[in-house]
């Protein structure tokens, strides 16, 4: 359904994200954790950690109770085993809790932490703690270029009912931003590259844009439009320099690592009515290059 968005309705698939609350919350995690291709991040508003109120009947009591408690490892291994194979960027994620929770136990909240932290290869010593509000802790958790990938909010004194935050949801979902990166984390660099020209009949064209970098690598988003005819599928030659290695892609088939890679459309996002575009992206390690790509519709 969501894909079907993406393509018929040109909604920006660096720009896909799932929030709710209570079983809201829990589809939120069980959405990113199924599904990290398709969402970019998520907020969840009084949850439980993917997986945990899975079970035979509606309702789990164990779950629900707070009994369920696993390592940090054994939770991100039930994320990684939903999608097995996959080495694309994981969703960001942000945790909201009341201390007193009634209805989903306050316990679920440390699993989640756990569990999201673990996904994102990082410790579950956060490398920033604050109280924006009086009774809100928060604890976030970056990477190694100061990205805020999981966030966590514990509000004291906070029944399950909690006061939805949707403001804070959506900056840190970077919704209140012109572009996908969040504003509660450092500002990426923005560099877009040469776009291709305007395409006849049936052709595509390209726009390349480095969304994050650092000294070691970066992050890049290529963007891809159908000409006036559409196409049913594309094929994007993208060169990269010597010294420019691919570790994560994601939205494309990439034909190799490094050199000119060949990228070609998945089954879900080939087909573009005339203007519409998707976008695939990559993590290389390497210099931020300046690529001349070319697109061909197939």
């Amino acid at each position: 359904m969501t894909r079907y968005v993406q393509q018929n309705h040109n909604a920006d698939p660096n720009r896909t994200y799932a929030t709710g609350v209570s079983s809201g919350a829990m589809m939120t995690n069980v959405l990113l954790g199924a599904y990290p291709d398709v969402f970019r991040a998520g907020a969840a508003f009084a949850g439980v950690p993917f997986t945990c109120f899975a079970g035979p009947n509606k309702w789990n009591s164990a779950c629900a109770q707070g009994q369920i408690t696993r390592t940090a490892q054994q939770w991100g291994d039930l994320v990684r085993n939903a999608y097995p194979g996959y080495t694309g960027v994981r969703p960001r994620m942000q945790l909201w809790h009341g201390t007193n929770d009634e209805i989903l136990s306050y316990v679920n909240f440390g699993e989640a932490i756990k569990q999201w932290t673990n996904v994102h290869g990082l410790s579950q010593t956060p490398t920033s703690t604050d109280s924006p509000q009086p009774n809100w802790t928060r604890t976030r958790y970056a990477n190694g270029a100061g990205q805020v990938l999981v966030e966590a909010v514990s509000m004291a004194n906070t029944p399950h009912n909690l006061p939805v935050q949707a403001a804070a949801a959506i900056t840190f979902l970077g919704l209140d931003t012109a572009g996908p990166s969040p504003t509660s984390s450092p500002s990426p660099t923005s560099s877009p590259g040469p776009s291709t020209p305007p395409p006849g009949p049936g052709g595509c064209t390209t726009t390349f844009t480095v969304t994050n970098s650092w000294p070691a690598g970066y992050v890049a988003a290529v963007r891809v439009t159908a000409g006036s005819d559409g196409v049913d599928g594309w094929r994007v030659a993208l060169p990269l320099p010597t010294g420019n290695s691919v570790v994560n892609s994601w939205n494309g088939q990439f034909s190799a690592t490094g050199g000119t890679i060949q990228v070609t459309n998945m089954s879900y996002n080939g087909r573009l009515s005339a203007g519409t575009s998707t976008e695939f992206g990559f993590q290389a390690n390497g210099p931020v290059p300046n690529p001349s790509l070319t697109c061909a519709a197939l």
